[in-house]
């Protein structure tokens, strides 16, 4: 009787290991905002000491938001010590502020009464969208050194001992992404022990084009290549979200998009929905609407022309479901969304009013 009583608790631990980790290899979506769209500020981060005032816009915006950061490498030429400033250019001058400044401490008493408050169910807050200028070990190593600093509020994943068994995400208020380079997957998860934790998830591999093809040739394959052929890979336990450009949805991207069509939505929605049906999250680049008049460094190169072309878009997006909607134009965006959490919006002035 004992052997057998025995001999069933074995099987039953094997069972429960098993499905433990069959439960474990599906990524868990409704983890980023119950797989609904969000807000992504885009460059959020000054230029040439202007626009200081953009992390603040996007916090007034509302939870949970997308703040996107674009990493740069300073090296002081007197002290010889670097320092990871974030920067629109892989060149920076030493006069941009630091990534742990800017963001983190700037986002201190945000966290802290989110932590306080302890609303579990509604983290992560904030998406931290890492966008590095280079991938040179130094600030790659200096990203990981910061992450641990800060890692009482990052959500975090423990490293399985085989990357395509997917670990669950502990809920914390933040949850930082970066991109698809494989030299940020050596330092951020190859070199990671397993059993630690990981600190940081990257995107899938973005889609290479057939070898040969003209510019031309590249921005048509991208708009006609079906879902899968763009998106092939599964999510490991590092890759868990997919960022894409506008190029696959409207051919030649914002610069040459004409009348938003039924066929641009029911390509939107076949790209959002394969991305969701192998289990990633995803995310399009960028989604602004302006003239000249209006321009506050954002540039031209994202831009449909007008709000209104913008706006189509938007609303197209969260319709089907695009998790990260990136936009220059946080404030015209927001009222699209479903943002919530306006009591941890910190009190830095009064937000522009929507244009309409």
């Amino acid at each position: 009787m004992m052997l057998k009583t025995f001999a069933s608790f074995f099987t039953g631990m094997i069972l429960a290991s098993n499905l433990s980790m069959a439960s474990a290899q599906v990524p868990d979506l409704n983890f980023v905002n119950h797989n609904r769209p969000m807000l992504d500020a885009h460059n959020c981060y000054p230029y040439d000491g202007r626009w200081n005032d953009r992390i603040g816009r996007a916090l007034r915006s509302g939870f949970p938001v997308s703040i996107e950061q674009d990493l740069a490498w300073y090296v002081d030429p007197v002290t010889g010590k670097g320092r990871v400033v974030v920067s629109h250019t892989p060149n920076p001058t030493g006069a941009e502020p630091t990534l742990h400044d800017y963001f983190f401490e700037q986002l201190r008493p945000v966290i802290e009464k989110a932590i306080a408050q302890n609303h579990q169910k509604d983290w992560p807050l904030i998406v931290l969208h890492f966008d590095f200028k280079d991938n040179q070990p130094a600030i790659l190593n200096a990203v990981w050194q910061l992450l641990g600093e800060y890692e009482p509020w990052l959500s975090t994943a423990v490293k399985t001992n085989n990357p395509d068994h997917l670990s669950p995400i502990q809920r914390k208020p933040i949850l930082a992404i970066t991109e698809d380079s494989d030299e940020q997957q050596r330092v951020f998860y190859d070199q990671v022990p397993v059993g630690a934790r990981l600190r940081v998830f990257g995107s899938a591999h973005n889609p290479l084009p057939p070898r040969g093809m003209s510019m031309r040739q590249q921005m048509h394959w991208a708009v006609v290549a079906s879902p899968e052929e763009l998106l092939h890979e599964r999510p490991t336990n590092y890759r868990r979200w997919v960022n894409s450009s506008w190029y696959p949805v409207e051919e030649g991207g914002q610069n040459h998009a004409g009348n938003w069509t039924q066929a641009d939505d029911a390509r939107l929605r076949s790209l959002v929905d394969h991305a969701h049906k192998l289990g990633y999250w995803i995310r399009f680049y960028t989604l602004d609407g302006f003239t000249s008049v209006e321009d506050q460094g954002w540039g031209q190169y994202y831009n449909f022309g007008s709000l209104e072309a913008a706006a189509l878009r938007w609303k197209a997006a969260v319709a089907a479901g695009v998790n990260f909607i990136a936009t220059d134009q946080y404030e015209d965006l927001a009222p699209y969304m479903n943002q919530n959490a306006k009591d941890l919006r910190p009190n830095l002035g009064a937000a522009a009013p929507p244009a309409r």
